[in-house]
């Protein structure tokens, strides 16, 4: 904001990708079960309506759980269901004053979407909007900076899982709020700024580890990185930003470790370790199922028909290019290696993971946290390309936009017996007209005419996108006038 505490014209753009992804994320509301959901789900239910931890009214809807002493378990990292708690509780607050009871059919059905938004899509689409802000920032133009973010929100497998409550699209996010909050850590203002600001980068990375525990190694790069900009000025700073970020961190760990003791009788026993041993034996190797990277997944994650990030997204396959111009700055090279280790650490880890391809997936999920931090570099690629080589950028966003849409829109969770699910399944399910359910159909459109009111507020999107932009060339003449 501006020193009188205004929205400035960039500001506004970033509140525009948010809402625009707000709004395409909440569109769609039906065939969004699973047993990745219903296990976190059931834990919110669970603790809201009858203040306990196990889940034994609700198991049979789910085989994402652990048996231990005589009672059923979310075998889940608790930190998405911990975040909808709050949520659920307003959300039966309301029901309870239209007079609806809170557990029939209908009701947990609307509980779940409503709950979804406010803890999965909301916090993606704000996460587009920092990617918007932080691409200006790292040196973007506003259209290259618009181009990273809507990359992000609508043209990566995270489109879909912002959809779904599933902890990896609020990990990711949470991720990058610390990422951002590092950056600002790179000059140096005040003392108290420094504190507030790493305090915040430990609070956003440690429940980025309680969503999702395979982010706690991106969450030390990423204290590392808090570190490498506080080295040069020499101790008392370093000392610092340690202090805030494990006093951010502390009350995670504390979370976690109070969940695991009431839970399993002790903070260092997960339910993944128990489910492992009592459900997916493929995950008794090596680390709860992580082993080595082989080559055959590498494969399949990055160009596979079945998983293949870059056939389902090939506009990721850009970033390298960007990450080479956020090089060349002599102020982002910590920042483009932070990046770097983030996208190959998860990459990595897809890659030595038992379990690799998600089950029922779009994509490779275990990749999809590394998605932010390799769309920010398109940013700056756009910004710096020649205009034929934003056509080609366009163009593959706009190949990478329509087939994410072809997942979102109607199986956003193919089975694994698919083995080639944009050919197989999501593009003959869209060509004849097998659409979701969707806000659409609640004024009686049906089949593809269903998704006229998404195109409509992306054209009226895009309409706002241009009018801001004008009066932001029109500020800018004026200054270079005056």
């Amino acid at each position: 904001m501006n020193p009188q505490g205004r929205c400035t014209p960039t500001m506004w753009h970033a509140i525009l990708i948010a809402a625009a992804l707000l709004f395409s994320y909440s569109y769609f509301y039906g065939n969004r079960e699973g047993w990745n959901q219903a296990s976190r789900f059931d834990l919110v239910r669970a603790i809201v309506e009858q203040r306990r931890l196990n889940i034994d009214a609700y198991h049979e809807n789910t085989a994402d759980k652990v048996l231990w002493k005589g009672h059923f378990y979310s075998d889940k990292a608790p930190g998405l269901a911990l975040t909808a708690v709050p949520v659920l509780e307003a959300v039966h607050v309301v029901l309870r004053a239209a007079h609806k009871d809170p557990s029939q059919s209908n009701s947990i059905g609307a509980e779940k979407y409503l709950v979804t938004i406010a803890c999965v899509a909301l916090p993606s689409a704000v996460m587009a909007g920092y990617l918007f802000m932080l691409a200006l920032k790292l040196g973007a133009s506003v259209n290259g900076a618009g181009f990273a973010a809507v990359t992000l929100g609508l043209a990566t497998p995270l489109c879909c899982y912002a959809t779904l409550f599933w902890g990896h699209a609020l990990s990711a996010a949470c991720l990058f709020f610390a990422f951002a909050c590092a950056l600002s850590l790179q000059e140096f203002d005040s003392r108290w700024r420094d504190l507030l600001l790493s305090i915040f980068v430990g609070l956003a990375a440690g429940w980025a580890t309680v969503t999702e525990f395979p982010a706690a190694p991106a969450a030390a790069i990423i204290a590392l990185l808090v570190i490498a900009f506080a080295w040069p000025s020499g101790s008392g700073r370093i000392t610092r930003v340690v202090t805030g970020v494990a006093v951010g961190a502390l009350p995670c760990i504390l979370a976690l470790a109070v969940y695991n003791l009431l839970v399993f009788g002790s903070p260092f026993k997960f339910g993944y370790a128990i489910s492992a041993q009592q459900n997916w034996p493929q995950m008794k190797h090596g680390f709860m199922g992580v082993t080595y990277p082989k080559a055959y997944v590498l494969r399949e994650i990055l160009v596979g028909r079945y998983r293949g990030l870059l056939l389902l997204a090939p506009v990721i396959g850009a970033a390298p290019f960007g990450l080479r111009l956020l090089w060349k700055q002599a102020h982002a090279r910590w920042i483009t290696l932070a990046i770097i280790a983030i996208a190959l650490y998860y990459l990595l880890l897809n890659a030595s993971y038992a379990v690799w391809d998600g089950g029922w997936s779009y994509g490779p999920r275990h990749l999809s946290p590394a998605l932010p931090f390799l769309c920010l570099p398109l940013g700056i690629l756009w910004s710096r390309s020649s205009h034929a080589v934003r056509w080609v950028l366009a163009v593959l966003l706009f190949y990478s936009a329509f087939i994410t849409l072809l997942g979102v829109s109607t199986v956003v969770m193919p089975t694994t017996d698919v083995k080639s699910p944009v050919q197989e399944l999501l593009w003959p399910a869209f060509r004849a007209g097998l659409i979701d359910k969707n806000l659409g159909m609640l004024i009686g459109l049906r089949g593809l005419a269903s998704l006229i009111p998404l195109f409509l507020f992306w054209g009226a999107a895009l309409a706002a996108w241009a009018w801001l932009r004008r009066g932001l060339e029109s500020k800018a003449s004026e200054v270079t006038v005056a």
